[in-house]
């Protein structure tokens, strides 16, 4: 089945279209959920809520305004803002501007991926949030602050304070 054919599918409630699309980005929706949200179960739950909502609202995808997977990553995030907001866990102390800081590229190129997903995720809540949005999902500090209402600086500050805290953690576990 194409994507296209699964899509089209989805908006007539095929359940064969609805389980091939779930199956082609599940893994990778639960791994964006991951990265927000500390908890298997939670992450799990929260991804499904987000392909309830993505199927849904499927109507609305218009194949021309992006791709199938960046849609339902979005929706992913969505999710886990909500989550995180909900549970309070989601404290940004508004602060001025950081300084940036130099990073010793040496110290990640001997990390492996899992090594530092685990460092990221031992980030406070807030600095993870930001971080993710801005290293890995690609937002830009606009965007995450009316995401999580907050200052364009505020969400400069939170950035550069999870990179300095990141670095900490990446310089101690090399020297153990």
């Amino acid at each position: 089945m194409t994507e296209q054919k699964a899509i089209d599918g989805c908006k007539r409630e095929d359940r064969i279209s609805q389980k091939y699309l779930f199956d082609q980005y599940s893994d990778g929706m639960l791994m964006v959920c991951l990265r927000y949200v500390k908890s298997l179960p939670d992450a799990e739950e929260l991804m499904l809520n987000g392909f309830y909502s993505f199927f849904n609202s499927i109507d609305k995808f218009n194949a021309a305004q992006g791709s199938i997977g960046g849609w339902l990553k979005k929706i992913m995030v969505n999710e886990c803002l909500m989550h995180l907001r909900k549970k309070g866990g989601l404290k940004i102390v508004d602060e001025g501007h950081a300084t940036e800081i130099s990073s010793d590229d040496g110290l990640l190129a001997r990390m492996n991926a899992q090594s530092l997903f685990k460092l990221i995720m031992e980030l406070p809540a807030g600095y993870r949030t930001v971080f993710n949005m801005y290293a890995v999902e690609g937002y830009s500090h606009k965007e995450i602050a009316d995401a999580l209402g907050i200052a364009e600086g505020t969400s400069k500050s939170q950035l550069n304070k999870a990179r300095t805290m990141l670095q900490q953690k990446i310089v101690a576990a090399d020297l153990n």
